[in-house]
């Protein structure tokens, strides 16, 4: 098949992949689908779980490892869609349906790439892989296949950043605060009022700003997001709870910033998980730089993405549009995909890096 094909072949996987529902942690059917789909084309795919992976055939161990990575689940779809969220429909360039965008046009992208580099042997082992769970973070995703991979040494995460590169990405720490009083009657001077008492807790959150600032992520930003205290009108509250939606930037890793945080607040705080790091990628990583050369923006994405569960150098970029994403009447544009694939050869194609 020549490259037109692979690039068709792809955009015929994405209209069926929309017409499989596959929310978070429902993927095994449109696992099976894609599954099948590779063996049909003569590839060996390997699957934990609702994740698909294929080895390249030229792979050596003398080489170092890219994985080409993006996800099959998708959101619940949102109210307002005048389109059937889970059937594909095609309007003059556009695919409408839940997914298409996010990121299903990352997926086929990716694997249209992955076939038109196994036809001649490149400096790089390349794996290709479409994995679960992406949207809740789950740990039955990427994550749990990272094992079964040879040691990778480059990540390359398709998630929808109109084909430009982010360099780096922020993480995620979500913190649960509870701040003690003591209860009493609301019509007398007794107690102490565990809201009160929380007040400077919660402003230190809204103004404190860490020293360590991003050139693309700029500084770290806490969000106090709810707030739990009372039962009664007339009894002095005896604890106020809190949470804290923090996005991180690459300088801090989440434990050590939890340690930081911890000695500047004097009240209890517990971190739900320390798994959503920071991901960041050298500027002057060979990938980068011929990014730069194809004339590539570089940025700090906001957004959460499998890039976190990876202890690898990643750059997040694939075909769409973010703000496209999680909205109704969700598409991507069939020239978008096309022009993914070509970019992605561009950047990917006789790429020479050095192994870990």
């Amino acid at each position: 098949m020549n490259q037109h094909s692979y690039i068709s072949d792809s955009i015929e996987l994405l209209k069926s992949m929309i017409d499989i529902q596959s929310f978070s942690r429902e993927e095994k059917d449109v696992a099976d689908f894609i599954e099948q789909f590779l063996k049909i084309r003569g590839l060996s795919p390997r699957r934990k779980g609702n994740n698909i992976w294929v080895i390249s055939k030229h792979y050596s161990q003398d080489k170092p490892t890219v994985l080409l990575n993006s996800h099959i689940d998708t959101v619940r779809p949102s109210s307002g869609w005048t389109y059937s969220p889970t059937r594909s429909t095609i309007e003059s360039d556009r695919i409408y349906g839940l997914g298409s965008n996010d990121a299903g046009a990352s997926v086929v992208s990716l694997l249209a790439l992955f076939r038109i580099l196994e036809e001649e042997e490149q400096p790089c082992n390349f794996i290709f892989s479409a994995t679960a769970e992406e949207e809740i973070s789950g740990d039955g995703g990427v994550a749990s296949i990272l094992d079964e991979l040879s040691p990778v040494d480059l990540g390359v995460v398709g998630e929808p950043t109109r084909m430009q590169m982010a360099v780096a990405e922020k993480g995620l720490m979500v913190l649960d605060g509870e701040v003690m009083g003591k209860s009493g009657h609301a019509a007398r001077n007794e107690g102490i009022n565990a809201i009160y008492q929380a007040l400077s807790v919660i402003d230190w959150f809204k103004n404190f700003e860490f020293s360590k600032k991003s050139d693309f992520l700029g500084d770290v930003k806490m969000t106090v997001t709810g707030i739990e205290a009372g039962s009664q009108h007339n009894v002095v509250p005896d604890s106020c709870k809190f949470m804290v939606d923090i996005r991180v930037n690459e300088h801090y890793q989440n434990r050590e910033l939890f340690e930081l945080i911890q000695q500047q607040v004097s009240c209890e705080l517990t971190a739900r998980s320390f798994r959503l790091n920071s991901s960041f990628i050298p500027v002057d990583h060979p990938l980068v730089k011929r990014g730069e050369e194809l004339g590539l923006e570089k940025y700090g994405s906001p957004t959460t993405s499998d890039q976190a569960r990876m202890p690898f150098p990643t750059i997040k970029i694939g075909p769409g549009d973010s703000a496209r994403s999680h909205t109704p009447n969700e598409y991507i544009i069939v020239s978008e995909i096309i022009e993914g694939v070509q970019i992605y050869k561009g950047l990917l194609e006789g790429l020479h890096i050095n192994s870990k």
